[in-house]
């Protein structure tokens, strides 16, 4: 036998991606080839942010969700107090399109952590379940991870107890430039917006899931609250009892059940007579809207065809809510509400560019994303709802996907942007998202580092490299995801990237690939295909993976200091790639 057909046969610098590298601790992945499996504080990372909804070419969601919560159990068990800081860090930041997830985790920590797991999932519940429908997603856990005991029902009763918030407090009682009087007047407001937030709640978020608030305050039996107290106690008898008759005198703006108050008022309208909004009716629910902040789960039904009322809902108070406003276009277009260059088109413009307010209301790139696909597209994924989109509305969209990552500098390094296209990328829904296969989203994510480096170029590969030509950071983003949508789909070489980068001899600091990892036909790793770039091109060159589904697998080998995994879609990612680019790590 020659050496050659020896070395063919093994070879630390050149090996086949259906055989492990020698000398590594490589693991078969899902489609034949080799890669390293992340540990398990990566795959969280990758489970809270992606999710499993709508499972991956190579597992069904059952299976995929399994495999996640398995290994989010052993991060419970191996460090409970991190694992819930880091469900903190990801889920109150909005690093992640849904917080079902962290919720998920959260009522493993509840449940099935030791004291201080406990104590911790315990402190953290109104960080993570910070809305109605976080809290019944959280409650249905529950039930799954052993049930409700003491702890359970204590800090369940606190999320609708203790909402007063002690630092603001603390901060205006420490403040000496305010005199008594001021401080008392501060006070007063701060102890009036726990009350009010909860009356918010109930009538905003009433049921989800199967459950009710009135459902959780009979397990959770909060002590110390008593109707008549002129706040918290109040709100919660309308919750479990309701009101025998809606009062007839108005309540007081100190009144924490104002809201409640109009919401009754609201479904009277609602009943009245056949039913059917007449302008005297419309007038008395928009007056409603106005002066008691009314959101529109509060509205009947029969009145969500009135444009004046959509009108009222968007522009008065402090606005609608953004993720509500950015689901809601659809139908405000429909509705005739938003059209070319009206004044609520102008409104809606200007909230979407308004980066700290996106930021405030923790949008996530990926609602952004799903809503500027569904809006363009002029009907609905469900139901027979049609419209006819505006454009600036259109244009607004696509500005405020790269707004939601936040400010993110150019590094001014040389990056190569490549990108999965094989068949398994285009399976399942990141996130459970419409629409958002693993491929249309490791576009978009490119799209960010490109439309902040000046110096990148894009690659496109399944089994081959495919030609990507004509993007370009300044096309709008539908445009981009529609053109990388025709690129047929193959097996996957993730190597193809740097072996074409250095055939080419193209000077790249930085590879980015945007893949779930499944790569096997290649006759060459890609972490070899790095090596010799970076041997025989004389530039250190870096490779940073960028997860697109939450598998437990990595084309990174975890020795190498010049090798990153980042989660796709965490809002965080751009900058740490960045940061990684710069060599600050």
């Amino acid at each position: 036998m020659s050496m050659r057909n020896l070395t063919s046969a093994f070879s630390t610098t050149k090996t086949p991606q259906n055989q492990a590298i020698p000398g590594t601790d490589q693991v078969p992945n899902s489609a034949g080839g080799f890669s390293w499996a992340v540990d398990q504080w990566t795959q969280l990372d990758r489970f809270l942010i992606l999710g499993t909804e709508g499972g991956s070419y190579y597992a069904s969601a059952p299976k995929l969700t399994a495999d996640n919560a398995k290994s989010a159990l052993g991060c419970v068990k191996a460090d409970g107090v991190r694992t819930v800081n880091r469900l903190v860090e990801i889920s109150d930041a909005g690093r992640a399109p849904k917080n079902t997830p962290a919720l998920f985790v959260l009522a493993m920590a509840l449940k099935l952590g030791d004291a201080d797991t406990k104590r911790a999932a315990q402190a953290a519940l109104p960080k993570i379940a910070r809305i109605g429908t976080h809290l019944f997603q959280l409650a249905d856990a529950i039930r799954a991870f052993g049930g409700w005991g003491r702890g359970t029902k204590r800090s369940f009763g606190n999320w609708y107890t203790d909402r007063v918030n002690q630092e603001s407090l603390n901060r205006v009682l420490a403040d000496d430039s305010l005199t008594n009087d001021e401080k008392e007047a501060a006070h007063r407001m701060i102890q009036l917006a726990g009350p009010r937030s909860l009356a918010y709640q109930a009538v905003k978020y009433q049921s989800r899931d199967g459950w009710s608030h009135r459902d959780v305050l009979r397990l959770a039996k909060p002590k110390g609250f008593n109707p008549g107290d002129g706040g918290t106690g109040d709100v919660l008898k309308w919750i479990t009892k309701g009101w025998d008759a809606v009062p007839t005198e108005v309540p007081t703006q100190d009144d924490p059940t104002r809201i409640i108050w109009a919401f009754e008022k609201a479904k009277a309208i609602g009943a009245e007579q056949d039913g059917k909004p007449s302008k005297a009716r419309t007038k008395d629910l928009i007056k409603l809207i106005v002066d008691y902040g009314l959101p529109r789960e509060c509205i009947p039904t029969q009145y969500l065809n009135e444009v004046s009322v959509w009108d009222a809902l968007l522009t008065s108070g402090r606005g609608m809510p953004f993720t509500a406003m950015i689901r809601n276009l659809p139908k405000m277009t429909a509705s005739g509400l938003l059209a070319p260059m009206s004044d609520a088109s102008g409104f809606v413009v200007k909230r979407l560019m308004d980066e700290e307010g996106l930021k405030k209301a923790r949008v996530h790139p990926l609602q952004v994303l799903v809503a500027l696909n569904t809006y363009k597209g002029g009907k609905g994924i469900r139901g027979s709802l049609t419209w006819n989109p505006v454009s600036q509305i259109v244009d607004a969209l696509d500005r405020a996907f790269y707004l939601s990552f936040g400010a993110v500098e150019s590094t001014g390094k040389r990056w190569c942007l490549g990108l999965d296209v094989s068949g398994s990328m285009g399976w399942g829904q990141i996130a459970g998202l419409p629409g958002i296969t693993p491929m249309v989203g490791s576009a978009a994510m490119a799209m960010v580092t490109a439309a902040t480096e000046p110096q990148h170029v894009f690659t496109a590969f399944s089994h081959k490299l495919v030609p990507v030509n004509g993007l370009s950071p300044r096309m709008r983003l539908d445009s981009v995801v529609a053109q990388l949508s025709q690129i047929p789909m193959g097996g996957t070489d993730c190597a193809l990237p740097m072996l074409w980068a250095l055939e080419n001899k193209v000077p790249v600091d930085t590879f980015a690939v945007y893949t779930d990892s499944e790569t096997w036909f290649g006759s060459v790793h890609p972490k070899q295909a790095l090596d010799q770039y970076r041997q025989k091109m004389g530039i250190d060159a870096r490779l940073i993976v960028v997860g697109m589904t939450a598998n437990n697998f990595t084309i990174a080998d975890p020795n190498d200091a010049g090798m990153l995994d980042v989660v796709g879609f965490d809002t965080a990612a751009p900058n740490i790639m960045a940061s990684f680019a710069n060599g600050e790590f």
